[in-house]
């Protein structure tokens, strides 16, 4: 047995440190962002003495003791000279939790730190968190906030699905120790994708929110929401302002949240968002653009028609199918953007661009006119502007 389990050792070894080492090309370039062929973490980038008992005594058999189904969702800060995400992890047990990766160029070479993230309880500990939104902010922290979701009071034996998600707030100076704060209070039943903006307003914390009656469905909660408190622990909000509205008919007409925290632009606030609406095979996820006034932050300025990237080939496949999410994106020194997004629940993926890219994006890509008649309008005017530009 000492032979077989040897063998086998090395070779999980082997294959862990190809698949660390691996480098990731672009797979194709469409004039405003770069995909790459391989995703940047999966289950298998999970440290192996994380997953596997290496001592033959207690495990002979060398199988995984906790097995990681997937990862996904991540926040993302630069770090020095390191690229950064903050990701949720999946176990075998439904269970979520926050690992840090690093990279010395923001696209391959990924390598998860010593342990996960170490999240404090509050007096009412999580059954579950996950999709982390890292802002460093204007009072010297850096934050993580984060869905945290326990189960409904009151559920019957009969519903183990009734649950309750609202915002946990954590802070950091180093990344490695986290101070947990009380969860945002709001006047909302759920709290779900609350991003803290980096700057304060009017000498308070703003917040953007997606207030929602169900843990699942938006209901009447109208769209991604801005708010405001005088505090951040102990944060509360009593009135938070719709700025990005659901709407009939488009990518996100079932509901919406905020990705990232927004990035300043001399034009705007850049804001990466995603859409959901309903399809008869399920939810579909996309991302949008939008940029809202630079000074009055609940006034959108431009936003383009549409999605601005959706899952394509693979990554439609996974556990929740048909899902593109990002809430972590990095802007280096020289304008170029790192966009991580994790598709179907499963994997993490990195698409690049740059700061210019997005602004001629969203400043002048047409904006969605509500009907198939302004659509074939915008359409006729792209055509109009092309006579005597094509030989």
């Amino acid at each position: 047995m000492q032979k077989e389990f040897i063998q086998r050792k090395h070779s999980l070894i082997e294959s862990y440190n190809e698949l660390i080492k691996s480098k990731n090309i672009v797979s194709h370039f469409n004039g405003l962002y770069c995909r790459f062929d391989h995703p940047v973490l999966t289950a298998a980038h999970i440290p192996l003495n994380w997953r596997y008992d290496f001592n033959e005594v207690t495990n002979p058999f060398l199988m995984e003791r906790c097995s990681i189904n997937s990862v996904f969702n991540a926040g993302a800060i630069k770090w020095g000279d390191k690229y950064i995400v903050m990701a949720r992890v999946e176990g075998a047990d439904r269970k979520s939790f926050f690992a840090i990766a690093e990279s010395p160029n923001g696209i391959d070479s990924f390598t998860f730190w010593e342990h996960p993230v170490v999240m404090p309880e509050t007096a009412e500990p999580d059954t579950n968190i996950y999709d982390v939104r890292l802002v460093e902010h204007e009072d010297g922290w850096i934050y993580g906030l984060f869905c945290t979701e326990r189960r409904a009071k009151g559920a019957s034996d009969a519903d183990q699905s009734a649950a309750i998600a609202q915002c946990g707030i954590a802070r950091t100076k180093d990344m490695l120790i986290w101070d947990r704060l009380p969860d945002l209070i709001s006047r909302s039943a759920q709290q779900r994708n609350v991003v803290l903006h980096p700057e304060f307003v009017n000498g308070k914390y703003a917040f953007y929110t997606r207030p929602q009656d169900g843990f699942i469905e938006a209901g009447s909660g109208g769209g991604i929401a801005f708010a405001l408190s005088d505090k951040i622990d102990g944060a509360l909000v009593e009135e938070e302002i719709i700025i990005d509205k659901k709407v009939y008919h488009t990518i996100n007409e079932l509901k919406n949240g905020l990705g990232p925290a927004p990035i300043k632009t001399q034009y705007g606030w850049l804001h990466l968002a995603h859409g959901v609406r309903n399809t008869a095979a399920g939810l579909r996820y996309v991302c949008y653009l939008f940029m809202t006034d630079l000074n009055d932050l609940t006034k959108i300025i431009h936003k383009p028609a549409g999605y601005f990237m959706a899952p394509e080939g693979i990554e439609r496949i996974g556990d929740v199918s048909n899902v593109l999410f990002s809430n972590g994106w990095i802007i280096d020194e020289n304008g170029k953007i790192f966009i991580y997004y994790a598709s179907s629940d499963t994997r993490l993926h990195v698409a690049t661009t740059s700061l210019e890219q997005l602004l001629d994006y969203v400043m002048h890509n047409p904006e969605d006119g509500f009907t198939s008649f302004n659509s074939v309008q915008a359409i006729m005017g792209i055509i109009k502007n092309n006579q005597g530009h094509i030989d």
